[in-house]
């Protein structure tokens, strides 16, 4: 019998070390990326809306996380992820594919070193903005209201932060493919 897909949730504020743990996380499961910056990125580029992207990435996000799914491909989907409602919706597309949900969020409890990283990171999606740490502060994040995986990135490596969701997925029925692919080494810091 084939193993279910599964959705992996990569949420947590800017800075906190979601896109340096999902590519390599994604490659190492083999299972497809969907990164809402990258969807919202392309959204405003078009020219074809009005006003930057509130909603439409998430929506884009969550159609072709279903599309994944509904063929049997777990997905690595990272993103903000600031709200109930767009938690519960990520939560409706895995249910709707009978996929299992792993919700991750990364945190950096570190204050300082969660502002080094924003001032310091490098944007990889070309026309991207960075967010300044004033944003970041102020940024609306509702707290979650059901139980999920926190890790703290002010503390464990990407690697190791890696290692734990794959740990978890493995719990969940994914195996993974290649963990050389995972992050490791000096590059491996979060942020």
């Amino acid at each position: 019998m084939a193993a279910r897909s599964g959705l992996i949730l990569l949420s947590g504020l800017p800075g906190t070390g979601k896109s340096t743990i999902a590519a390599p996380l994604a490659r190492a499961l083999r299972a497809a990326y969907l990164r809402i910056d990258t969807i919202e990125q392309t959204l405003v580029e078009s020219g074809e809306l009005a006003a930057p992207p509130r909603t439409a990435g998430y929506l884009t996000g969550y159609a072709l996380a279903g599309d994944q799914l509904g063929i049997g491909v777990t997905v690595v989907a990272e993103c903000v992820n600031p709200l109930k409602i767009t938690r519960d919706a990520w939560a409706r597309v895995a249910g709707e594919n009978a996929a299992w949900l792993l919700e991750v969020e990364l945190i950096c409890s570190d204050p300082t070193e969660h502002r080094s990283r924003v001032e310091n990171r490098r944007i990889d999606i070309p026309g991207l903005t960075p967010q300044t740490w004033r944003q970041v502060l102020d940024r609306e994040y509702e707290a979650w209201d059901r139980e999920h995986l926190i890790i703290d990135t002010a503390i464990a490596s990407a690697r190791r932060a890696a290692d734990i969701i794959v740990e978890q997925a493995a719990v969940k029925g994914q195996t993974p493919l290649c963990a050389d692919d995972l992050p490791s080494g000096p590059e491996a810091k979060p942020g």
